[in-house]
């Protein structure tokens, strides 16, 4: 049985941050293994994502979208990763996205790209395929990387935890050097085995934590690995408390939080009560249902509150020609449907949820971590960019330039050789440990679910987070025993990061007595 990989450079996620560094370390040279827990490469956060990526607008500027984030970042964005995004975004995707993978973005008639407008934005500046814009771009980024000869894809392995030889080195004396990471185990799923895989350099890719929440936008990988796995390796993590609820996600008993892409507020579609009434005029005058999207979700949370409602409307019929839904929106409509709502004649039943982690493993300009050889990139990493609360559609630009960025930095500054010997991690063992209860898993899950959902979700009081921290800390030692005389499985894992990033979340918000964008107390 050989549990041993070696690799030039390990990522763990295959979304847009990880398979454009990837893509770039491949074309460099280097040998790159693309680690995902997820059974298909395509399967991640990039791939739900409707709205757009932002580009450049007629007569834009690096300054116009600088200014549009710094405002929507509630004063909290760091200006100089700001300023790198706005002036290295547009380029960047030119030459990967449009000249390197080929993504078709829509075009008028004359062949000119499409630009949408989205909230928040001082101007149309958004790239799009339909209402499938990230789709698109994952799987035309997982084609290049499958028939890329450098490139090595591992699907259905979960990262257990990262390899540091202060933590996990044979040789004790690696505890007085400085931290660094000389890659992960991994689960294979499918055979129960946990394999030492050694990298001179490893990128965290992993995405978001949104199903730590009971409602939330994203796929089900979208736990927390990610920010868990650096914080138990003892690397900063900042910002936590920002998590972005997205204002409108599908609002039916049988069916999961469907996304409703920004984008159909863009093209004119209108939050309403179930009279038809509009009532964002009264929360946010200047904005309207264009507000950053903090506001827009505790306007509706307001809206609410203040009616007694499960949930408000967006109105599509009067605003949005028939045309165009048909043409922008058809994804949304085809998964309305079975649900019994048409977006071209319906009132759509909309509710906010947990969508996008704005804070995460601190990086610097290039994606370095505070661990040696570690960098980290996308969704769980914190740039600076989003400050406080993340501007429609930068995620993937941010994404796809520190994606390139830590490829380039990588490239010129890795080491000759691996930085510890083969033999000096040691191999994984659990022999002789119970198989895990699924119930169990199942249960604490739910638990954490509900925990953040009532207590540390759109609106924060200090007597809720007291609450969620007291039960969080009591579940988390639970399942660190549970842990520790279990298996492995992907479930069991996942539970593990998911309580202890529902603890930096929890945490983070305790401390941070000022309302600030995404983070709200009351």
């Amino acid at each position: 049985m050989n549990d041993y990989l070696e690799t030039d450079v390990l990522i763990l996620g295959s979304g847009i941050a990880g398979a454009t560094a990837a893509l770039e370390l491949a074309d460099a040279g280097l040998a790159v293994t693309v680690v995902t827990r997820a059974l298909q490469p395509e399967d991640s956060n990039t791939y739900w994502a409707q709205g757009g990526i932002i580009y450049r607008g007629e007569h834009d500027a690096p300054a116009a979208l600088a200014a549009d984030i710094l405002h929507a970042g509630a004063g909290h964005s760091y200006p100089a990763a700001v300023q790198i995004l706005a002036e290295e975004g547009p380029p960047v995707l030119k030459r990967v996205l449009l000249e390197r993978v080929g993504v078709q973005f829509d075009r008028h008639d004359d062949g000119a790209l499409s630009l949408a407008l989205e909230g928040g934005h001082s101007m149309p500046r958004i790239l799009h395929v339909a209402d499938h814009t990230g789709q698109a771009i994952e799987v035309a980024l997982i084609r290049a990387l499958t028939a890329h000869p450098k490139v090595t894809l591992l699907t259905g392995h979960t990262g257990v935890d990262l390899l540091t030889p202060s933590h996990h080195a044979l040789n004790r004396l690696a505890v007085y050097e400085r931290r660094s990471c000389v890659g992960a185990y991994l689960f294979e799923q499918a055979t129960g085995q946990v394999k030492r895989c050694l990298a001179r350099a490893t990128i965290l890719a992993t995405g978001g934590l949104g199903q730590i929440f009971l409602r939330t936008t994203n796929p089900a990988g979208s736990r927390g690995d990610g920010v868990a796995m650096a914080q138990r390796a003892q690397a900063r993590v900042i910002n936590m408390e920002f998590v972005q609820f997205h204002p409108t996600t599908f609002y039916h008993v049988a069916a999961p939080n469907l996304l409703i892409s920004e984008a159909v507020r863009g093209a004119g579609a209108r939050l309403v009560d179930a009279n038809g009434e509009p009532f964002m005029q009264r929360y946010a005058p200047e904005w309207k249902d264009l507000a950053p999207r903090d506001v827009v979700a505790r306007s509706i949370r307001q809206e609410m509150l203040a009616r007694d409602l499960t949930h408000v409307y967006l109105d599509l019929r009067s605003t949005v020609p028939e045309s165009e839904i048909m043409q922008h929106f058809p994804t949304i409509r085809s998964s309305l449907l079975p649900y019994g709502v048409d977006i071209v004649k319906d009132l759509v039943p909309v509710v906010p949820a947990a969508h996008y982690q704005c804070g995460g493993v601190w990086v610097d300009a290039w994606g370095k971590t505070t661990i040696r050889q570690l960098y980290a990139v996308g969704e769980v990493s914190c740039t600076g960019v989003h400050g406080a609360n993340r501007l429609a559609s930068t995620s993937l630009l941010e994404g796809l330039v520190w994606g390139s960025r830590a490829a380039h930095d990588i490239a010129r500054h890795l080491p000759p050789g691996l930085t510890i010997a083969p033999d000096g991690i040691p191999p994984w063992r659990d022999d002789g440990l119970d198989e895990p209860d699924p119930a169990l898993i199942s249960q604490d899950m739910s638990a954490i679910k509900h925990i953040m959902w009532n207590y540390v979700g759109l609106a924060r009081t200090a007597r809720r987070l007291d609450r969620a921290l007291s039960e969080l800390y009591h579940l988390e030692t639970e399942i660190e025993s549970f842990y520790r005389t279990s298996r492995l499985t992907d479930g069991l894992i996942g539970l593990r990061n998911a309580v202890r990033t529902a603890i930096l979340v929890a945490s983070a918000a305790w401390q941070n007595k000022r309302s600030m964008g995404a983070h709200y107390r009351e």
